[in-house]
């Protein structure tokens, strides 16, 4: 169970202020020191999905759907002033150094999203799609990462919320090469080089991999090489350089 499970508990919970909520001076000092020329991607870690269910508790939270919806329509109206406000902040320290704003909310998993779509599109996108919102308002594109198999709710994010950009991809549930086919004239794609290949793979393998799938999402635009989810400290270098030197090479 999460801290939030009732109303007195929402009611004496320390919601934190968007001044307090990240260390602002990081974005400052990197501002700073950018070479001419040169962007960073950054934006509040965690989106209002990862929040709720953290602050609920994933079970809990399911049952406060049919149970206790305002009361998750509360939580979800309150997480999302907070990561608004938050990217906000960033978005005005930043200025033209930020190239993309981005937010991780994993809403899925293996073979469909975590609670039902009609539920997400209720209670996170409203939120979500405020925060897309603000980065056009800076003319910054809004790239989300957000693991799992969101099939059911990929024409939501990209017509409803507009996100620009999508990323975290892995074989076992959709190959980028299939999501590129599927919905990459309408959005971009990030990533997609498999966590699994990257972790058990050879070097060759890993090379071979990276060039089939450039070979298959580059044509036409809209993809940036990378790998299907965050670069963990398990994977071998000599693979994750085999990776980008694959990229530095690639023509078409």
């Amino acid at each position: 169970r999460g801290v939030i499970n009732s109303w007195a508990d929402f009611e004496k919970y320390p919601w934190p202020e968007p001044d307090k909520i990240l260390d602002y001076s990081a974005f400052e000092y990197i501002k700073k020191r950018l070479p001419d020329g040169m962007k960073i991607i950054g934006g509040c870690a965690g989106g209002v999905f990862e929040h709720i269910s953290w602050l609920f508790g994933l079970v809990p939270f399911s049952l406060a759907l049919y149970d206790q919806p305002d009361l998750v329509q509360a939580v979800a109206d309150k997480v999302a002033g907070i990561v608004y406000e938050a990217n906000k902040r960033i978005l005005q320290i930043m200025g033209d150094k930020l190239g993309a704003l981005e937010t991780g909310d994993d809403m899925g998993f293996k073979t469909g999203t975590m609670v039902p779509p009609e539920m997400l599109r209720k209670y996170i996108f409203p939120g979500l799609k405020k925060t897309v919102a603000l980065a056009h308002e800076y003319k910054v594109p809004f790239i989300l990462h957000s693991c799992g198999q969101l099939n059911r709710i990929m024409d939501d994010l990209i017509d409803d919320v507009q996100i620009d950009a999508k990323h975290s991809f892995e074989d076992v549930i959709m190959p980028v090469a299939e999501v590129k086919k599927r919905w990459g004239n309408r959005l971009a794609i990030f990533g997609g080089i498999d966590m699994d290949v990257l972790v058990r793979g050879s070097e060759d393998e890993v090379r071979k991999y990276t060039r089939r799938v450039l070979e298959q999402c580059a044509p036409g635009g809209g993809f940036a090489l990378g790998s299907g989810n965050t670069i963990a400290n398990y994977i071998p270098i000599k693979n994750y350089l085999a990776m980008l030197d694959e990229g530095r090479k690639f023509r078409f």
